[in-house]
């Protein structure tokens, strides 16, 4: 049967998708991409804020239409299952199989059952066992070391991503997370290295780390952070050519692990650091285990070790209890700080969190204010940013062409993929498709010619 798949959400779920999408390519399935073409139509969902909710749901009922045609088997799994299991199977009938992330060591099983008896029996739990609460302190079960190992990579030929921890552990009053993944939980190191190894031997060429905390990580497996030891050992893989590590809170950031970044020419000199507030009424509030000092020395430290670092952060606008006086101290700082990347969200009730019960919500119409005014601050810094960029040498990794071959497209070591600008290159090549064909996939080193809010232009150095 052919089956197709859509994954929502973030890159951690991505890699679950993909570990779905080699458990059914192991048995023999035909991978499609149309939906009008598959049998059977896989979901991962998110659930992490009302949008991502939103997309969740109106994505499975534009899948459910399918079934009126060829699709016989509608399966979605995911946060949003792991968070609304029973209001789910009882609201969208359409539905033939759901799984939570808890029940992801039988995933296949429950699949198997589906495609056998064709029934929704194999859905969950006795009566008992869905009254009984999952303890918040249990791990949720990881995917299987040969499930990584047999993932089929989506992202194309230049890029993986490499999870090396599940869940969190930090319970920021804001954030579901620990709810629908439970406590944070280390991958063994040498299991990473065996999959890093793997992905390279694939034709990857950058690997981006990533957990929902990737300074936490070893905590628990060795009772200290091993995130600088890991990212040495992954530096002597033969072939890898880039190396970048996400979403390190500022309190996990050590010296040494600034050190190792400085020192190792596979490691991209970029840290991605969500701070969310500077505040410290706000990150009290928020269960941040940083203060504005800490984050401000940890950002000054790693400036003067690496001078060409670039800097991603995230922020939330709209807190409960943020004041006028809260938000212009973030305004403030994120004019001085002056981050190369920054991301805002406006704050969303999640229902189960502490912060859903705090007093003083703000309003709607605040916080897109508030969102508008640190876009607007943040627009001009990064123009700035890229303007100062105007006449460098830079290595670019080069992904596609556009449609009229006036340019290749391609990023720096400074750019997650969709998530931060891209380059523009200009094609000298265009009567030469061998050659333009060649250049997809590979390393270029460019100039700089020019800039806008968030791109670059540059010429190939030859």
């Amino acid at each position: 049967m052919n089956v197709g798949f859509i994954s929502l959400g973030c890159s951690k779920n991505l890699i679950d998708t993909e570990a779905t999408i080699g458990k059914f390519k192991n048995h023999n399935f035909t991978i499609v991409n149309e939906e009008e073409k598959a049998d059977i139509l896989v979901i991962n969902t998110c659930g992490f804020i009302d949008s991502a909710k939103e997309e969740a749901i109106q994505t499975i009922l534009e899948m459910a239409k399918y079934k009126e045609n060829k699709c016989k088997y509608l399966i979605v799994m995911g946060c949003l299952v792991q968070r609304y299991y029973d209001e789910l199977k009882k609201e969208i009938p359409e539905v033939d199989l759901w799984i939570k992330i808890e029940e992801y060591d039988k995933l296949w099983e429950k699949i198997e059952e589906l495609i056998e008896h064709g029934n929704q029996d194999t859905n969950g739990s006795n009566e008992k066992e869905q009254e009984q609460k999952r303890n918040l302190n249990t791990p949720m079960p990881m995917l299987k070391q040969e499930e990584f190992l047999d993932r089929i990579i989506t992202t194309g030929e230049n890029y993986a991503y490499l999870k090396i921890g599940e869940g969190c552990s930090n319970w920021c009053t804001y954030c579901a997370i620990p709810l629908i993944r439970g406590p944070f939980v280390s991958r063994k190191e040498e299991d990473i290295i065996e999959e890093a190894k793997s992905l390279v031997n694939k034709g990857i060429k950058e690997l981006i780390i990533i957990a929902q905390d990737t300074s936490k990580y070893g905590l628990d497996l060795y009772g200290e952070s091993r995130l600088a030891e890991l990212l040495e050992k992954l530096c002597q893989i033969e072939d890898l050519h880039w190396i970048r590590f996400l979403y390190t809170y500022p309190e996990g950031i050590t010296e040494e692990l600034i050190d190792v970044v400085a020192k190792n020419d596979k490691i991209v000199k970029y840290f991605d650091i969500p701070i969310q507030h500077i505040s410290n009424n706000l990150l009290k509030r928020m269960n941040r285990k940083t203060s504005k000092e800490n984050i401000t020395n940890i950002i000054q430290k790693i400036r003067e070790k690496i001078p060409n670092v670039t800097l991603r952060t995230s922020l939330i606008v709209g807190f409960p209890g943020e004041s006028e006086h809260d938000f212009e101290e973030l305004l403030e700082f994120v004019k001085q700080t002056k981050f190369d990347k920054l991301g805002v969200f406006e704050y969303s009730k999640e229902e189960g969190t502490a912060a859903a019960k705090m007093p003083n919500q703000i309003n709607k119409k605040t916080k897109q204010e508030r969102y508008n005014k640190i876009m607007e601050a943040q627009q001009k810094i990064s123009k700035e940013v890229l303007e100062r960029k105007i006449g460098n040498e830079e290595e670019v990794l080069i992904e596609g062409i556009t449609v009229n071959k006036k340019y290749y497209v391609g990023r720096t070591k400074q750019d997650v993929p969709d998530i931060d600008g891209i380059v523009y290159i200009e094609n000298d090549d265009k009567d030469d498709i061998h050659k333009m064909q060649n250049k997809i996939n590979s390393f270029v080193n460019v100039k700089i010619v020019k800039s806008s809010n968030y791109d670059l232009i540059a010429k190939e150095i030859l």
